[in-house]
């Protein structure tokens, strides 16, 4: 291809940004080859700026939950310690009312009612996870024409 034809389809990136659209007059005076390579670059330019998308927004939340991920872990040491401290204190003060055995026995029963109430916590928060929700929203701005579509799905 030559330089003229390059300039007047607007493919040379020194006149035309990478991603800008096309005027009428460079559409018109290019062949189908050129504006077939023009939107394969521009294809190439979306998949690729997707995909650093993707990974950048997995590298800030992926910094985001290890850090959180360290201070849970040790507020979760600092709660456990008193909790088991707490639990002797309890089981030692019913055990000047009623036998040593079952004042444990309801200590354990309220733990078991503690834990699963906080189970119940952490599966409801789990399912409301988010993920990637930039890259998603870009993702569904591509027109579907674009999107690869197994064989015998209609649409």
């Amino acid at each position: 291809m030559s330089t003229s034809t390059q300039q007047r389809a607007g493919l040379d990136s020194g006149h035309r940004p990478a991603g800008a659209p096309h005027t009428a007059d460079e559409v018109r005076g290019s062949s189908i080859g050129e504006l077939m390579r023009s939107v394969t670059a521009d294809l190439s330019t979306l998949v690729r700026q997707e995909v650093e998308l993707a990974k950048a927004e997995l590298r800030q939340e992926g910094r985001r939950a290890g850090r959180a991920a360290g201070f849970y872990g040790g507020a979760g040491f600092g709660g456990y310690m008193v909790a088991l401290f707490l639990s002797i204190a309890l089981w030692a003060g019913l055990s000047n009312v009623m036998d040593a055995g079952w004042a444990g026995l309801i200590v354990a029963l309220i733990w078991a009612a503690i834990a699963a109430a906080l189970y119940s916590l952490g599966k409801r928060n789990a399912e409301r996870i988010r993920g990637l929700k930039q890259t998603n929203d870009s993702v569904r701005q591509i027109p579907d024409a674009l999107k690869p579509q197994p064989e015998g799905v209609i649409r």
